[in-house]
């Protein structure tokens, strides 16, 4: 599942220096459940994801974090689309940081400004909760080979997570499958077929607005996400940013330099020019894309849902449940496998404590609490009584609540704090279960089921599965990756050489991309090889023999491995 990490935004400077509110006295004790847990402090806070639903800490969960720590947090999140680059930019030029950052990428540039505190004694001393959780994955914590320090808690990614639901492939709405009769969906072909046979039944909505039969959202960094992504894990790679990396050599390149991945964008030339693939795909907005997905006339999308859960929650607030999303595994052809399951092992984005905080053992014993058991379910399930009852031992979410989170998720999300505190805490991943045998996370085959509507019952019904995970190869197929996720990983501040050739390589792909794609069939062939040429000649073969040793340097650092 890919993050977010390589983004652009602007933002003014007065708006970029966070002043910490105060950091009180705090007494040398390793127990993290210490009396100077209880008394108030607030830490100010900056994160590199928006978080549209943060409501300052007044919802039930960040209330009980409060009277549970004292702690109260001042948080300040990059609402642009540009993943904290400039805001973390300003900070490192003026020195002046909040006391906890969630830097996403730009860790890295942090670091070279001696902004960030290594954590590894406080850890040792203070954070046994961390320690316990982390366990085995310590080596995937450390910087680098030269630098072992730990600058950051990886907190958005979960340690041992089994994922049990797909959110990612082609995306159908339910009374597209449910009237062509629950059809098999496999490749491209099969795929194609259902749109066009459905397109062509409806060619307008209710309202006589025209039918989409499928749209993408190429605004900026979300060309990565809807329009170059799909062509890798269509082809069988898994998600690696914008690199494939040989298993067997760690190799890099570009992986839109592969020719299976050619023919997935000359099959998107071909639904462009038949009619297929929204004519605006190209030149709208993110947020025009996501209006005409919440007006319920989008057949199919390729795009996780996190890229437009919004819209569709607006969709099941409107009672169009029948107009939300399965999941297809979609591939090329027959002779490949979507490795959307393939288990990268632990590894993510996370949370430092920075020079300008006053007293980092009760930053640490914060989120080490944040890490503990107690913490881990009040971020997970909310409020006891509130949220979730136990009875019998198990815990269960009221149906009451379950219809909430259905029907309107945010306000849910907005109101009680669930889901808003997962990057303040290491935590465990959905089908681990706690001392009570009770799963920390609410994202388990039974909760997952329970989550879906009546339409999406039907459709699951239809295919003769429970979840749409069992449309898709799982991750028993294949070996853990062990580089993890490579778009997590920092890329060195001094790399001037390859951040210019990078940049030069994305500002070719997001032009000539999206001019292959809307050409002419018979010009797209020539429009794409020139396009590789183009960033050949921008430097992207030594920029992806650089990458490559990076990938080789972290596979060193966290396996031991001898590496050539």
């Amino acid at each position: 599942m890919r993050a977010v990490s390589k983004t652009l935004g602007a933002c003014i400077v007065a708006s970029c220096i966070l002043i910490t509110t105060g950091c009180g006295d705090s007494t040398d004790q390793s127990d993290s459940s210490s009396s100077d847990l209880d008394s108030p402090i607030t830490f100010s806070f900056f994160g590199a994801d928006a978080s549209p639903n943060w409501n300052h800490m007044q919802d039930a969960v960040g209330k009980k974090i409060t009277e549970e720590t004292g702690v109260t947090i001042d948080a300040d999140f990059d609402i642009s689309s540009g993943g904290g680059n400039d805001r973390i930019s300003l900070m490192a030029a003026s020195g002046d940081y909040p006391d906890l950052i969630f830097p996403k990428g730009n860790l890295s540039r942090l670091v070279d400004a001696g902004a960030m505190i290594d954590l590894t004694d406080l850890i040792e001393e203070h954070a046994p909760n961390l320690k316990k959780v982390y366990g085995e994955h310590f080596n995937r914590l450390k910087y680098s080979n030269d630098d072992p320090s730990i600058y950051w808690l990886p907190t958005n990614g979960a340690v041992d997570q089994i994922y049990f639901d797909a959110t990612n492939g082609a995306a159908i709405q339910h009374r597209v499958v449910k009237e062509l009769g629950y059809p098999e969906i496999k490749t491209l072909e099969d795929y194609e077929n259902v749109l066009r046979q459905y397109y062509e039944k409806h060619p307008t909505t209710e309202d006589g607005q025209p039918t989409i039969p499928l749209t993408l959202s190429a605004d900026g960094w979300r060309r990565m996400i809807t329009v170059t992504d799909p062509a890798a894990m269509s082809t069988g790679i898994p998600g690696d940013g914008e690199y494939y990396i040989n298993p067997d050599t760690y190799e890099a390149i570009l992986h839109y330099k592969r020719p299976e991945e050619k023919k997935y964008f000359e099959w998107l030339n071909k639904m462009y020019n038949e009619g297929l693939l929204d004519k605006d795909s190209f030149v709208q907005k993110d947020d025009q894309y996501k209006s005409k997905i919440a007006s319920g006339r989008v057949l199919s999308l390729l795009d996780p849902n996190w890229g437009f859960s919004d819209a569709e929650n607006a969709l099941k607030s409107a009672g169009k449940e029948d107009m939300t999303y399965g999941y297809y595994p979609v591939t090329l052809d027959e002779s490949f496998q979507r490795k959307d399951f393939q288990d990268i092992g632990f590894d993510g984005y996370g949370i430092g404590i920075t020079v300008d905080c006053e007293d980092p053992v009760r930053a640490i014993k914060f989120l080490d609490w944040m890490s503990s058991e107690e913490g881990q379910i009040l971020r997970n399930w909310g409020v006891e009584g509130e949220h979730y009852v136990v009875e019998d031992g198990v815990r269960n979410i009221p149906a009451d609540v379950q219809e909430q989170k259905n029907k309107d998720n945010n306000t849910f999300s907005k109101e009680s704090g669930v889901g808003l505190y997962y990057i303040f805490g290491a935590h465990y991943g959905d089908g681990v279960k706690d001392s009570t045998d009770n799963y920390y996370t609410t994202n388990y085959p039974e909760q997952i089921q329970q989550g879906y509507s009546e339409v999406e019952k039907e459709a699951l019904k239809g295919y003769g599965i429970t979840t749409w995970k069992d449309l898709f190869p799982s991750e028993e197929e294949f070996p853990v990756k062990e580089w993890g996720a490579a778009y997590n990983m920092p890329i060195p501040t001094d790399s001037a050489d390859y951040t210019v050739a990078y940049q030069k390589t994305q500002d070719i792909v997001q032009k000539r991309i999206a001019e292959a794609i809307t050409a002419s069939p018979d010009a797209f062939s020539r429009i794409y090889d020139d396009m590789l040429t183009e960033i050949d000649n921008a430097g992207a073969v030594a920029m992806e023999q650089q990458y490559t040793e990076w990938i080789k340097d972290r596979v060193r650092l966290w396996t031991g491995k001898e590496i050539q």
